[in-house]
């Protein structure tokens, strides 16, 4: 794990191992150690932009950035089969819960703090500029590039495919989704603008994605 993690070894080397197993499966890959690292990197982009006042606990925050990237072992499932996405809520809530299980011996005190983070971040006006920050972090990833990939490997999970994605974003763009996200999905008017520019690039890469697909029906 990288990203000069400040957090005590022991804590460290049980995050790597938790995050280290992708899925229920039992399926290993740098997936989710790789995601928790650039969440982190980009919370503490956030916190050098002067997002929020000093005096951030940069500890609590970064343990719940690698804390929300632990793997949901809930195992929802809808009638025809397909795993429903997790809400902000939802995925706060069983972070908190999975961290506790992690680190059951850690520092109490951080654990206290770094799930009462977990908890804020879905809240509409959370309380803790730590857990504004991380909601503005973890909703950046449904924007752009990074965003489209994150699609295509959810749908490609349910069975579907290229054509899926290129209709799934399609949709979004005509039912306003985006906007609708953009405007009550961030509390920092410098990540929306960030967001802003991802997502043009995402419309782009779909256009083109449409595009090539319209040339294999004719």
């Amino acid at each position: 794990m990288d990203a000069n993690m400040g957090l005590d070894r022991k804590l460290q080397e049980r995050l790597e191992q938790a995050l280290a197993v992708v899925d229920e499966h039992g399926t290993t890959g740098p997936r989710l150690v790789d995601d928790a690292v650039r969440l982190w990197r980009r919370a503490q982009r956030f916190i050098a932009l002067n997002l929020v006042a000093e005096g951030v606990d940069v500890d609590a925050l970064e343990l719940a950035c690698y804390a929300v990237q632990l793997p949901m072992r809930r195992g929802r499932v809808l009638p025809k089969g397909r795993a429903p996405r997790a809400t902000l809520r939802e995925r706060a809530e069983e972070a908190a819960e999975l961290l506790l299980n992690v680190a059951p011996d850690g520092d109490e005190q951080l654990l206290d703090r770094a799930t009462r983070v977990l908890h804020e971040m879905p809240h509409r006006s959370p309380m803790l500029d730590e857990a504004r920050l991380l909601a503005d972090a973890v909703s950046l990833d449904d924007f752009g590039l990074i965003g489209l990939i994150g699609l295509t490997v959810q749908l490609v999970k349910q069975g579907d495919g290229v054509l899926q994605v290129a209709d799934g974003m399609q949709k979004r763009d005509q039912y306003g989704y985006w906007e609708a996200r953009l405007k009550d999905g961030f509390h920092f008017e410098p990540v929306r603008q960030i967001a802003r520019r991802r997502l043009a690039a995402a419309r782009q890469a779909a256009t083109l994605l449409l595009a090539e697909l319209r040339e294999d029906t004719v």
